[in-house]
């Protein structure tokens, strides 16, 4: 395994500065699965989570992928702010040589052993951006509405995921939380059409910015 990687120029380095700082907003103290094969670096984040590998609870992973200047291997979950700490620093230089030292502490969580499908994902046809926009607005609100600011830890958990976890109508495979995390990972553009697949349980929002894959909403009867 490489110790470090290399981006093409400074508006990779940029752009995904600009993404794992959108992660971090949507959870401060999250973490990143920096995945890095040939020249392609995988940056995972997971804005909404509260399953684990055993049940089906809500995941919802964001991905976005980034060309490197060079071949590595990587495979290191870390916090998002120790790579944005290292973005920065290398910005800031005024270097031509945007290597990127891969944090040595490692970090656990479970989503990172969850392994959506790799292939077998068929079409579902496209979502328009403003219907994903407004869903994942409608969201927020009703999480702030429903939740007192004095509730918190498992209490909080359970509505946020009750609301997240949800299908965006009676009778999609789509979470709510899905469109949540398009949005705020910065993903879509405006009037924009959002491509949609599905593969076994899993549903995937995919624009030229990145992904959004989720584990299909619950059904109801």
């Amino acid at each position: 395994m490489n110790k470090d990687f290399v981006l093409i120029d400074e508006q990779s380095a940029k752009d995904l500065q600009s993404y794992l700082s959108r992660a971090k907003r949507l959870d401060p103290d999250g973490l990143v699965r920096l995945r890095a094969y040939g020249n392609v670096l995988a940056a995972y984040v997971a804005p909404l989570f509260s399953g684990s590998l055993l049940d089906g609870g809500l995941t919802v992973i964001g991905l976005r992928t980034t060309e490197l200047a060079a071949e590595a291997e990587v495979d290191r979950l870390v916090a998002i702010s120790a790579v944005l700490d290292r973005l920065a620093r290398v910005l800031e230089s005024g270097t031509s040589d945007f290597r990127i030292d891969v944090p040595e502490a490692g970090q656990r969580a479970a989503w990172a052993g969850i392994s959506p499908p790799r292939s077998g994902w068929v079409t579902g046809g496209v979502i328009e951006e403003k219907e994903l926009t407004a869903l994942a607005r409608a969201g927020i609100q009703e999480v702030a509405d429903t939740l007192p600011t004095s509730v918190g830890g498992p209490i909080a958990a359970r509505i946020r995921g009750e609301i997240w976890g949800r299908g965006i109508e009676s009778d999609t495979r789509i979470p709510t939380g899905a469109a949540f995390v398009a949005a705020g990972l910065g993903f879509m553009t405006e009037n924009e059409q959002v491509s949609i697949y599905f593969a076994e349980n899993w549903v995937r929002l995919s624009t030229e910015f990145g992904h959004v894959i989720a584990r299909e909403a619950a059904r109801v009867a």
